[in-house]
């Protein structure tokens, strides 16, 4: 099946932002990895602490089909770090599908994939200027899929956005 690649802040990601899709694409069978900016333990919104299996800089998106930043307060500091960036336009580059919940989807469009591109996120001011400078067209829908990308709004959309990145892959692999 497929390889995932979930990307998470060091601190305060959204528990279940990253541990219900996490489940629903183990479940279905696809092989997921935890990333951070560091690969000590990292600790959720909600004190749930995981270690990641590799950091950013040493992934490669090439090794992944998808890859996916978790929400959370934390996310926006994902943007300060340029091998987070650069990991995901590489990803997108090699076609790889991309996705996004809560505050996550302004990583991706820090990174400048959703420019021109149907997308939602935890509506906050900061991440409606995201939207805006990153040109992206912004929409209320708990979850939607563009092109290549998939984003959510929020923690009470992580099945749907779990279930919805399941049904992206099958068309994939």
């Amino acid at each position: 099946m497929a390889n995932v690649l979930m990307i998470i802040a060091p601190k305060n990601f959204r528990d279940e932002e990253l541990l219900v899709p996490k489940q629903i694409l183990e479940k279905a069978g696809h092989k997921v990895a935890v990333a951070s900016i560091t690969t000590a333990p990292c600790k959720g919104m909600k004190g749930v602490v995981v270690t990641p299996q590799v950091s950013c800089e040493d992934a490669d998106a090439a090794d992944y089909d998808m890859i996916v930043v978790v929400g959370g307060s934390g996310a926006p500091e994902l943007v300060l770090h340029g091998e987070v960036l650069s990991l995901i336009e590489t990803g997108r580059e090699l076609n790889k599908q991309c996705a996004a919940i809560c505050l996550g989807p302004m990583v991706l469009a820090k990174a400048g994939i959703l420019e021109g591109k149907r997308a939602t996120v935890y509506d906050t001011p900061e991440s409606r200027e995201a939207f805006e400078e990153g040109r992206v067209i912004y929409t209320k829908e708990d979850v939607v899929m563009d092109d290549h990308t998939v984003t959510a709004n929020g923690p009470q959309a992580a099945k749907r956005f779990g279930e919805k990145l399941v049904e992206v892959l099958k068309k994939v692999k």
